[in-house]
Protein backbone atom coordinates (compact mmCIF):
# COMPACT_ATOMS: atom_id res chain seq x y z
CA UNK A 1 0.00 0.00 0.00
CA UNK A 2 1.13 3.54 -0.70
CA UNK A 3 1.16 6.34 1.87
CA UNK A 4 0.68 10.04 1.13
CA UNK A 5 1.55 13.19 3.09
CA UNK A 6 -1.20 15.28 4.66
CA UNK A 7 0.50 18.31 3.06
CA UNK A 8 0.35 16.62 -0.38
CA UNK A 9 3.57 18.26 -1.64
CA UNK A 10 5.62 15.07 -2.11
CA UNK A 11 5.20 11.76 -3.93
CA UNK A 12 3.49 8.80 -2.28
CA UNK A 13 5.82 6.33 -0.54
CA UNK A 14 5.89 2.67 0.48
CA UNK A 15 5.06 1.48 4.00
CA UNK A 16 8.76 0.85 4.59
CA UNK A 17 9.72 4.41 3.71
CA UNK A 18 6.87 5.84 5.76
CA UNK A 19 7.97 3.85 8.80
CA UNK A 20 11.72 4.39 8.40
CA UNK A 21 11.48 8.15 7.73
CA UNK A 22 8.55 8.87 10.08
CA UNK A 23 7.75 12.35 8.77
CA UNK A 24 7.24 13.32 5.12
CA UNK A 25 9.73 15.68 3.49
CA UNK A 26 7.06 18.40 3.26
CA UNK A 27 6.53 18.14 7.05
CA UNK A 28 3.20 16.36 6.57
CA UNK A 29 2.11 13.17 8.33
CA UNK A 30 1.72 9.97 6.36
CA UNK A 31 -1.73 8.56 5.68
CA UNK A 32 -2.64 5.27 3.95
CA UNK A 33 -3.91 5.83 0.42
CA UNK A 34 -6.94 3.68 1.22
CA UNK A 35 -8.62 2.60 4.44
CA UNK A 36 -9.96 -0.88 3.80
CA UNK A 37 -13.30 -1.73 5.40
CA UNK A 38 -13.38 -5.11 7.12
CA UNK A 39 -16.13 -7.53 5.99
CA UNK A 40 -19.40 -7.79 7.88
CA UNK A 41 -18.59 -11.42 8.68
CA UNK A 42 -15.68 -10.17 10.80
CA UNK A 43 -17.98 -8.00 12.91
CA UNK A 44 -20.59 -10.77 13.10
CA UNK A 45 -18.08 -13.13 14.75
CA UNK A 46 -15.70 -10.70 16.46
CA UNK A 47 -16.94 -11.74 19.90
CA UNK A 48 -15.63 -15.27 19.26
CA UNK A 49 -12.07 -14.10 18.51
CA UNK A 50 -9.11 -13.50 20.83
CA UNK A 51 -7.50 -10.06 21.10
CA UNK A 52 -4.56 -11.32 19.03
CA UNK A 53 -6.85 -12.66 16.30
CA UNK A 54 -8.83 -9.42 16.19
CA UNK A 55 -5.64 -7.35 16.01
CA UNK A 56 -4.19 -9.49 13.21
CA UNK A 57 -7.25 -8.86 11.00
CA UNK A 58 -6.98 -5.11 11.62
CA UNK A 59 -3.20 -5.10 11.05
CA UNK A 60 -3.60 -7.10 7.84
CA UNK A 61 -5.92 -4.42 6.43
CA UNK A 62 -3.17 -1.81 6.87
CA UNK A 63 0.07 -3.75 6.49
CA UNK A 64 -0.86 -7.04 4.78
CA UNK A 65 0.26 -5.93 1.31
CA UNK A 66 3.77 -5.16 2.58
CA UNK A 67 4.48 -7.67 5.36
CA UNK A 68 4.15 -11.47 4.92
CA UNK A 69 1.21 -12.88 6.88
CA UNK A 70 3.32 -15.14 9.07
CA UNK A 71 5.66 -12.27 9.96
CA UNK A 72 2.77 -9.89 10.64
CA UNK A 73 1.05 -12.45 12.85
CA UNK A 74 4.29 -12.95 14.79
CA UNK A 75 4.64 -9.17 15.27
CA UNK A 76 1.04 -8.90 16.51
CA UNK A 77 1.32 -11.87 18.86
CA UNK A 78 4.62 -10.63 20.26
CA UNK A 79 3.17 -7.15 20.76
CA UNK A 80 -0.01 -8.32 22.50
CA UNK A 81 1.26 -10.37 25.42
CA UNK A 82 -1.45 -8.77 27.57
CA UNK A 83 -5.17 -7.97 27.39
CA UNK A 84 -7.12 -4.70 27.56
CA UNK A 85 -10.21 -5.57 29.63
CA UNK A 86 -13.47 -3.64 29.68
CA UNK A 87 -14.49 -3.04 33.31
CA UNK A 88 -17.85 -1.65 34.56
CA UNK A 89 -17.46 1.56 36.58
CA UNK A 90 -20.98 2.99 36.86
CA UNK A 91 -24.32 2.64 35.10
CA UNK A 92 -23.72 2.24 31.35
CA UNK A 93 -20.11 3.47 31.67
CA UNK A 94 -17.15 1.13 31.26
CA UNK A 95 -13.40 1.59 31.53
CA UNK A 96 -11.26 0.13 28.75
CA UNK A 97 -8.11 -0.59 30.78
CA UNK A 98 -5.08 -0.11 28.54
CA UNK A 99 -2.48 -0.25 31.31
CA UNK A 100 -1.71 -3.96 31.57
CA UNK A 101 1.43 -3.87 29.40
CA UNK A 102 5.10 -3.66 30.45
CA UNK A 103 5.08 0.07 31.32
CA UNK A 104 1.42 0.18 32.45
CA UNK A 105 0.31 2.64 29.77
CA UNK A 106 -1.72 2.45 26.54
CA UNK A 107 1.29 3.32 24.39
CA UNK A 108 2.88 -0.07 25.04
CA UNK A 109 1.07 -1.55 22.05
CA UNK A 110 2.17 1.13 19.59
CA UNK A 111 5.72 1.18 20.92
CA UNK A 112 6.18 -2.59 20.83
CA UNK A 113 4.50 -2.98 17.42
CA UNK A 114 6.60 -0.27 15.81
CA UNK A 115 9.84 -1.66 17.28
CA UNK A 116 9.16 -5.03 15.73
CA UNK A 117 7.97 -3.66 12.38
CA UNK A 118 10.94 -1.29 12.08
CA UNK A 119 13.30 -4.13 12.99
CA UNK A 120 11.75 -6.15 10.15
CA UNK A 121 12.46 -3.33 7.68
CA UNK A 122 16.06 -2.61 8.70
CA UNK A 123 17.41 -6.07 8.01
CA UNK A 124 19.02 -4.68 4.82
CA UNK A 125 22.39 -2.89 5.05
CA UNK A 126 20.85 0.24 3.53
CA UNK A 127 18.99 1.07 6.71
CA UNK A 128 21.46 -0.23 9.30
CA UNK A 129 21.65 1.91 12.43
CA UNK A 130 18.42 3.82 12.62
CA UNK A 131 18.18 6.59 15.20
CA UNK A 132 14.73 7.04 16.72
CA UNK A 133 13.87 10.49 18.06
CA UNK A 134 10.83 10.65 20.31
CA UNK A 135 9.34 13.54 22.28
CA UNK A 136 7.30 12.64 25.34
CA UNK A 137 4.93 14.41 27.68
CA UNK A 138 4.79 11.34 29.90
CA UNK A 139 4.02 7.81 28.76
CA UNK A 140 5.30 7.79 25.17
CA UNK A 141 8.92 7.83 26.29
CA UNK A 142 8.62 4.84 28.58
CA UNK A 143 6.55 2.78 26.13
CA UNK A 144 8.86 3.46 23.18
CA UNK A 145 12.06 3.04 25.21
CA UNK A 146 10.94 -0.29 26.63
CA UNK A 147 9.56 -1.44 23.28
CA UNK A 148 12.89 -0.78 21.53
CA UNK A 149 15.18 -1.78 24.39
CA UNK A 150 17.93 -4.07 23.09
CA UNK A 151 16.64 -4.10 19.48
CA UNK A 152 19.74 -4.42 17.23
CA UNK A 153 20.47 -1.61 14.78
CA UNK A 154 18.27 0.96 16.55
CA UNK A 155 19.19 3.70 19.04
CA UNK A 156 16.42 5.67 20.76
CA UNK A 157 16.70 9.28 21.98
CA UNK A 158 13.86 10.30 24.31
CA UNK A 159 13.35 14.07 24.62
CA UNK A 160 11.26 15.10 27.62
CA UNK A 161 10.46 18.39 29.42
CA UNK A 162 12.46 18.86 32.58
CA UNK A 163 10.33 18.70 35.74
CA UNK A 164 7.10 18.10 33.83
CA UNK A 165 6.75 14.30 33.94
CA UNK A 166 6.08 12.22 37.05
CA UNK A 167 9.03 10.58 38.82
CA UNK A 168 7.82 7.08 37.90
CA UNK A 169 7.35 8.03 34.24
CA UNK A 170 10.84 9.53 34.19
CA UNK A 171 12.42 6.47 35.79
CA UNK A 172 10.89 4.22 33.14
CA UNK A 173 13.08 5.65 30.38
CA UNK A 174 16.05 7.25 32.17
CA UNK A 175 17.25 4.07 33.89
CA UNK A 176 17.45 1.64 30.99
CA UNK A 177 20.81 2.36 29.36
CA UNK A 178 21.84 0.11 26.45
CA UNK A 179 20.42 1.66 23.26
CA UNK A 180 18.23 4.21 25.08
CA UNK A 181 19.37 7.81 25.74
CA UNK A 182 17.20 10.23 27.74
CA UNK A 183 17.48 13.94 26.87
CA UNK A 184 16.11 16.31 29.53
CA UNK A 185 15.01 19.49 27.77
CA UNK A 186 14.77 22.80 29.62
CA UNK A 187 11.33 23.59 28.23
CA UNK A 188 7.84 22.15 27.65
CA UNK A 189 6.61 19.21 25.57
CA UNK A 190 5.91 21.44 22.58
CA UNK A 191 9.61 22.43 22.60
CA UNK A 192 10.59 18.75 22.56
CA UNK A 193 8.19 17.99 19.72
CA UNK A 194 9.41 21.02 17.72
CA UNK A 195 13.03 19.89 18.16
CA UNK A 196 12.21 16.41 16.84
CA UNK A 197 10.30 17.75 13.82
CA UNK A 198 13.05 20.28 13.05
CA UNK A 199 15.69 17.52 13.19
CA UNK A 200 13.82 15.59 10.49
CA UNK A 201 13.91 18.65 8.25
CA UNK A 202 17.63 19.39 8.73
CA UNK A 203 19.43 18.26 5.55
CA UNK A 204 22.92 18.01 7.06
CA UNK A 205 21.70 15.97 10.02
CA UNK A 206 19.78 13.58 7.78
CA UNK A 207 22.78 13.11 5.47
CA UNK A 208 24.84 12.00 8.44
CA UNK A 209 22.24 9.97 10.33
CA UNK A 210 19.23 7.81 9.49
CA UNK A 211 16.48 9.40 11.60
CA UNK A 212 12.92 8.35 12.33
CA UNK A 213 10.34 9.08 15.01
CA UNK A 214 8.41 6.83 17.34
CA UNK A 215 5.91 9.49 18.33
CA UNK A 216 2.39 9.01 17.07
CA UNK A 217 3.42 11.02 14.00
CA UNK A 218 4.87 7.70 12.79
CA UNK A 219 2.28 5.59 10.99
CA UNK A 220 3.54 2.40 12.66
CA UNK A 221 3.17 3.89 16.14
CA UNK A 222 -0.37 5.21 15.98
CA UNK A 223 -2.23 2.77 13.71
CA UNK A 224 -1.85 -0.27 16.03
CA UNK A 225 -3.77 1.69 18.65
CA UNK A 226 -6.86 0.95 16.57
CA UNK A 227 -6.65 -2.59 18.00
CA UNK A 228 -8.08 -1.33 21.32
CA UNK A 229 -11.35 -0.15 19.87
CA UNK A 230 -12.08 -3.41 18.08
CA UNK A 231 -11.27 -5.37 21.25
CA UNK A 232 -13.56 -3.12 23.30
CA UNK A 233 -16.41 -3.66 20.83
CA UNK A 234 -15.89 -7.44 20.98
CA UNK A 235 -16.08 -7.42 24.77
CA UNK A 236 -19.22 -5.29 24.81
CA UNK A 237 -20.77 -7.62 22.25
CA UNK A 238 -20.14 -10.57 24.56
CA UNK A 239 -22.10 -8.66 27.21
CA UNK A 240 -24.87 -7.73 24.76
CA UNK A 241 -23.98 -4.04 25.24
CA UNK A 242 -22.44 -3.16 21.88
CA UNK A 243 -25.36 -1.13 20.52
CA UNK A 244 -25.04 2.68 20.63
CA UNK A 245 -21.38 2.57 21.69
CA UNK A 246 -19.81 5.94 22.52
CA UNK A 247 -16.07 6.17 23.20
CA UNK A 248 -14.42 8.95 25.21
CA UNK A 249 -10.71 9.33 24.54
CA UNK A 250 -8.37 11.35 26.80
CA UNK A 251 -6.50 13.32 24.15
CA UNK A 252 -3.12 15.05 24.03
CA UNK A 253 -1.36 14.56 20.70
CA UNK A 254 -4.56 12.89 19.37
CA UNK A 255 -2.90 9.74 17.99
CA UNK A 256 -5.12 7.43 20.02
CA UNK A 257 -8.33 9.16 18.97
CA UNK A 258 -7.21 9.23 15.33
CA UNK A 259 -6.66 5.46 15.46
CA UNK A 260 -10.22 5.07 16.74
CA UNK A 261 -11.57 7.19 13.90
CA UNK A 262 -9.67 4.97 11.47
CA UNK A 263 -11.45 2.00 13.05
CA UNK A 264 -14.81 3.66 12.45
CA UNK A 265 -13.86 4.23 8.81
CA UNK A 266 -13.11 0.47 8.61
CA UNK A 267 -16.71 -0.24 9.61
CA UNK A 268 -16.37 -0.59 13.38
CA UNK A 269 -19.86 0.27 14.70
CA UNK A 270 -18.95 3.04 17.15
CA UNK A 271 -21.74 5.63 17.22
CA UNK A 272 -19.54 8.62 18.06
CA UNK A 273 -16.41 9.78 19.89
CA UNK A 274 -15.70 12.36 22.57
CA UNK A 275 -12.28 14.03 22.70
CA UNK A 276 -11.64 14.65 26.40
CA UNK A 277 -9.08 17.41 27.06
CA UNK A 278 -7.54 19.02 30.11
CA UNK A 279 -6.87 22.78 30.13
CA UNK A 280 -5.02 22.36 26.84
CA UNK A 281 -8.31 22.67 25.01
CA UNK A 282 -7.27 23.71 21.50
CA UNK A 283 -9.26 20.99 19.72
CA UNK A 284 -12.23 21.44 22.04
CA UNK A 285 -12.38 25.09 21.00
CA UNK A 286 -12.03 24.10 17.34
CA UNK A 287 -15.07 21.85 17.68
CA UNK A 288 -17.02 24.74 19.19
CA UNK A 289 -15.93 27.44 16.74
CA UNK A 290 -14.37 25.88 13.64
CA UNK A 291 -11.18 27.85 14.30
CA UNK A 292 -7.96 25.96 15.09
CA UNK A 293 -5.57 28.14 17.10
CA UNK A 294 -2.55 26.32 18.59
CA UNK A 295 -0.90 27.91 21.61
CA UNK A 296 1.78 27.14 24.17
CA UNK A 297 0.85 24.21 26.38
CA UNK A 298 0.14 24.63 30.10
CA UNK A 299 1.10 22.16 32.83
CA UNK A 300 -1.69 20.11 34.43
CA UNK A 301 -2.08 17.06 36.64
CA UNK A 302 -3.01 15.12 33.46
CA UNK A 303 0.47 15.81 32.11
CA UNK A 304 0.49 13.35 29.19
CA UNK A 305 -2.21 15.55 27.60
CA UNK A 306 -0.27 18.80 27.98
CA UNK A 307 -0.01 19.51 24.25
CA UNK A 308 -0.67 22.90 22.71
CA UNK A 309 -0.45 21.92 19.03
CA UNK A 310 -1.46 18.26 18.63
CA UNK A 311 0.27 16.72 15.61
CA UNK A 312 -2.40 14.20 14.73
CA UNK A 313 -5.11 16.81 14.33
CA UNK A 314 -3.73 17.18 10.80
CA UNK A 315 -4.71 13.55 10.19
CA UNK A 316 -8.23 14.14 11.53
CA UNK A 317 -8.66 17.14 9.24
CA UNK A 318 -7.41 15.09 6.28
CA UNK A 319 -9.65 12.15 7.15
CA UNK A 320 -12.73 14.38 6.98
CA UNK A 321 -11.71 16.53 4.03
CA UNK A 322 -11.04 19.58 6.23
CA UNK A 323 -14.78 19.77 6.94
CA UNK A 324 -15.67 21.08 10.41
CA UNK A 325 -19.26 19.91 9.95
CA UNK A 326 -18.19 16.38 9.00
CA UNK A 327 -15.84 16.15 11.99
CA UNK A 328 -18.51 17.36 14.39
CA UNK A 329 -20.94 14.67 13.21
CA UNK A 330 -18.69 11.99 14.71
CA UNK A 331 -16.67 13.88 17.31
CA UNK A 332 -17.57 16.15 20.21
CA UNK A 333 -15.30 17.57 22.87
CA UNK A 334 -14.95 18.27 26.57
CA UNK A 335 -12.30 20.04 28.64
CA UNK A 336 -11.56 19.99 32.38
CA UNK A 337 -9.48 21.99 34.83
CA UNK A 338 -7.20 20.36 37.40
CA UNK A 339 -9.84 21.04 40.06
CA UNK A 340 -12.54 19.28 38.03
CA UNK A 341 -10.24 16.33 37.29
CA UNK A 342 -9.35 15.94 40.98
CA UNK A 343 -13.02 16.15 42.01
CA UNK A 344 -13.90 13.40 39.53
CA UNK A 345 -11.12 11.09 40.75
CA UNK A 346 -12.18 11.55 44.37
CA UNK A 347 -15.92 11.14 43.69
CA UNK A 348 -15.55 7.98 41.61
CA UNK A 349 -13.21 6.44 44.18
CA UNK A 350 -15.58 7.21 47.06
CA UNK A 351 -18.83 6.29 45.28
CA UNK A 352 -17.83 3.52 42.85
CA UNK A 353 -14.63 2.13 44.37
CA UNK A 354 -12.80 2.59 41.05
CA UNK A 355 -9.51 4.47 41.01
CA UNK A 356 -9.09 6.67 37.94
CA UNK A 357 -5.87 8.21 36.76
CA UNK A 358 -6.10 11.96 35.90
CA UNK A 359 -6.34 11.29 32.16
CA UNK A 360 -9.01 8.62 32.43
CA UNK A 361 -10.95 10.96 34.71
CA UNK A 362 -11.36 13.39 31.81
CA UNK A 363 -12.82 10.60 29.68
CA UNK A 364 -15.13 9.37 32.43
CA UNK A 365 -16.47 12.83 33.25
CA UNK A 366 -17.17 13.56 29.59
CA UNK A 367 -19.41 10.48 29.49
CA UNK A 368 -21.20 11.42 32.72
CA UNK A 369 -22.02 14.78 31.14
CA UNK A 370 -22.49 13.73 27.52
CA UNK A 371 -24.00 10.23 27.39
CA UNK A 372 -27.51 10.18 25.96
CA UNK A 373 -30.42 7.83 26.70
CA UNK A 374 -29.78 4.33 25.35
CA UNK A 375 -26.06 4.87 24.77
CA UNK A 376 -23.29 2.81 26.35
CA UNK A 377 -20.10 4.69 27.17
CA UNK A 378 -16.53 3.43 27.14
CA UNK A 379 -13.68 5.64 28.29
CA UNK A 380 -10.02 4.82 27.83
CA UNK A 381 -8.17 4.38 31.12
CA UNK A 382 -4.79 5.09 29.60
CA UNK A 383 -2.30 4.58 32.44
CA UNK A 384 -2.17 2.93 35.85
CA UNK A 385 -3.02 5.45 38.61
CA UNK A 386 0.21 4.54 40.44
CA UNK A 387 2.18 6.27 37.68
CA UNK A 388 0.81 9.48 39.23
CA UNK A 389 1.18 8.30 42.82
CA UNK A 390 1.76 11.63 44.57
CA UNK A 391 -1.06 13.36 42.73
CA UNK A 392 -3.59 10.57 43.29
CA UNK A 393 -2.72 10.13 46.96
CA UNK A 394 -3.12 13.85 47.54
CA UNK A 395 -6.55 13.74 45.86
CA UNK A 396 -8.02 10.72 47.64
CA UNK A 397 -6.17 11.13 50.94
CA UNK A 398 -5.03 7.51 50.91
CA UNK A 399 -1.84 5.68 50.05
CA UNK A 400 -1.97 3.59 46.87
CA UNK A 401 0.00 0.48 46.10
CA UNK A 402 2.69 0.57 43.42
CA UNK A 403 2.56 -2.49 41.13
CA UNK A 404 5.68 -4.67 41.07
CA UNK A 405 6.46 -3.67 37.47
CA UNK A 406 6.75 -0.03 38.50
CA UNK A 407 8.70 -0.83 41.65
CA UNK A 408 11.40 -2.43 39.52
CA UNK A 409 11.82 0.75 37.48
CA UNK A 410 12.13 2.85 40.63
CA UNK A 411 15.24 0.89 41.69
CA UNK A 412 17.25 2.13 38.69
CA UNK A 413 19.53 5.16 38.65
CA UNK A 414 18.46 8.10 36.49
CA UNK A 415 20.79 9.00 33.62
CA UNK A 416 19.96 11.92 31.33
CA UNK A 417 21.56 14.50 29.06
CA UNK A 418 20.69 18.13 29.92
CA UNK A 419 19.79 20.21 26.85
CA UNK A 420 18.54 23.65 25.83
CA UNK A 421 15.23 23.65 23.89
CA UNK A 422 16.76 24.29 20.45
CA UNK A 423 17.50 22.36 17.28
CA UNK A 424 21.08 23.63 17.43
CA UNK A 425 21.65 21.94 20.79
CA UNK A 426 20.10 18.65 19.62
CA UNK A 427 21.98 18.71 16.32
CA UNK A 428 25.32 19.37 17.98
CA UNK A 429 24.77 16.46 20.36
CA UNK A 430 23.68 14.00 17.66
CA UNK A 431 26.45 14.99 15.22
CA UNK A 432 29.10 14.45 17.88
Amino acid sequence: MKYYSTNKQVADVSLEEAVVTGLAADRGLYMPLTIKPLPQSFYDTIDTLSFQEIAFHVAEAFFGEDVPADKLRAIVNDTLSFDTPVVPVSKDIYALELFHGPTLAFKDVGGRFMARLLSHFIQSDEHKQVNVLVATSGDTGSAVANGFLGVPGIHVYVLYPKGKVSEIQEKQFTTLGQNITAIEVDGCFDDCQAMVKAAFMDEELNRRLKLTSANSINIARFLPQAFYYFNAYAQLKRMGKEQQMVVAVPSGNFGNLTAGLFGKHMGLPIKRFIAANNSNDIVYKYLQTGSYEPRASVSTIANAMDVGNPSNFARILDLYGESHAAICKELSGAAYTDEQIAACVKRVWNEEGYLLDPHGACGYQSLVEGLQEGEVGVFLETAHPAKFKDTIEQIIGEEIEIPQKLQEFMKGEKQSIQMAPTLEALKAYLMN
